[in-house]
C-alpha cells in the first residue's frame, strides 16, 4: 500500500442520516490502514467506498457509545471471514474493556485472526514501534474518551548536491551515516553539512467533546486534524449541555494547536448542510473542510 489518504466511511453523530453513516474513518498511512471509531454499518461502507477491509492493521476506538463502535463486531468479523494473516491492533479506553469483549465476542464465528488489546489505562505514549509514535489525551465528554496523536519517525533526507559537491557516493554515504562524520580528500564532511531532518508527519484525531486543552495539545502542529463538531454556534448551548464542539470551537483548537488542514466531522443530524460548518470554521482558521461519507483527503508526504 503506498496510498497515503483518509477516506470518510461516516459523519453523522449520534443517529446515521440518509446521507452520512455513523463515525467510521480509515487513514491508510506508510503501508498500514488505520480505522477509527467505526460505527454501525462500516462494514458496508466499505464496500461503497470501494476499499477492502483487509488493509486495516489497526482500530482505535475514542469511547464506547455505540455510534463510535458499533461496528467493531461486524470489522473483526469480516476480517476473520478474509482470513488475514497480520495482527489487528485494538486500542480503546481500558475502562471499556467489557463493551469490547461484547462486540467482539457478540455472535458465533470462527475466530482465526490475531487481534491485540491494547487496553489505554493511562494517558501519554501507548505505542512506538518504530511505524508510529501513538499518544493518548482524554477528553471531555462524561465517559472515558481518548483523543489520539500519531506521528510517524522522524527521516534524514540528504541533498545530493551537497553529497555532489564534497563527492561522496554510494557505500560512504552509509558511512557518513553511521560514524556521524567522513574524511574525503582530506576534508572532513558532518552528517549535518550534507543533510537535513525531515519532521514526521501528524495525524489527529479529536471525537465527542467539549473544547479543552487537551485537544489542543493532542493536536499540535498536526498536519491533519480530524475533529468533531457536533453543532454550529447557534446551538452552542446543546454542545456544551452534551459535551461536544461547534464548529467555531473546532475551528479554535485547530488555530491554537498550529494544525495545517482541518476536518470537521460528526455532525449532528439536525443540520442538512455541512456547509454551514465550513463557513462558521472559516472564519478563524481558513484551511477547513467538512467530512463527507465516501469523501477522500490527501495525505501527503
Amino acid at each position: 500500500m503506498t496510498v497515503r489518504d483518509l477516506t470518510i466511511l461516516g459523519c453523522s453523530s449520534q443517529q446515521p442520516t440518509r446521507y452520512r453513516n455513523h463515525s467510521g474513518y480509515l487513514l491508510r498511512w506508510n503501508e498500514e490502514g488505520l480505522l477509527f471509531d467505526p460505527g454501525e454499518g462500516t462494514q458496508r461502507q466499505f464496500i461503497f467506498a470501494n476499499i477492502a477491509p483487509t488493509c486495516i492493521t489497526r482500530i482505535f476506538v475514542s469511547h464506547f457509545h455505540g455510534d463510535h463502535c458499533l461496528g467493531l463486531g461486524s470489522i473483526l468479523m469480516r476480517l476473520n471471514l478474509d482470513k488475514v494473516s497480520h495482527p489487528i491492533h485494538c486500542y480503546y479506553p481500558a475502562s471499556g474493556k467489557k463493551y469490547f469483549d461484547r462486540l467482539r465476542y457478540g455472535t458465533i464465528y470462527h475466530d482465526t485472526t490475531t487481534v491485540i488489546e491494547h487496553p489505554i489505562h493511562e494517558p501519554g505514549v501507548i505505542c512506538d514501534d518504530g511505524k508510529f509514535r501513538i499518544e493518548a489525551f482524554y477528553l471531555e465528554h462524561g465517559v472515558d474518551n481518548l483523543a489520539y496523536r500519531i506521528q510517524e519517525p522522524d527521516t534524514r533526507k540528504f541533498e545530493r548536491e551537497k553529497l555532489d559537491q564534497y563527492r561522496i557516493r554510494g557505500s560512504m554515504v552509509k558511512e557518513l551515516q553511521a560514524n556521524g562524520q567522513i574524511t574525503v580528500d582530506g576534508v572532513t564532511v558532518h552528517l549535518s553539512d550534507v543533510s537535513w531532518i525531515r519532521k514526521g508527519d501528524v495525524f489527529c484525531y479529536v471525537s465527542d467533546t467539549r473544547y479543552c486543552q487537551n485537544a489542543i495539545d493532542a493536536a499540535k502542529d498536526a498536519k491533519l486534524f480530524l475533529c468533531e463538531s457536533t453543532y454550529i454556534e447557534e446551538h452552542k448551548d446543546l454542545a456544551y449541555e452534551h459535551n461536544h464542539l461547534t464548529a467555531k470551537q473546532a475551528a479554535t483548537i485547530a488555530k491554537q494547536a498550529n494544525a495545517q488542514e482541518l476536518i470537521l466531522t460528526h455532525f449532528s443530524a439536525r443540520y442538512l448542510d455541512s456547509k454551514v460548518f465550513v463557513d462558521e470554521a472559516k472564519s478563524i482558521f481558513p484551511n477547513v473542510h467538512a467530512a463527507e461519507d465516501f469523501r477522500t483527503f490527501q495525505f501527503p508526504r
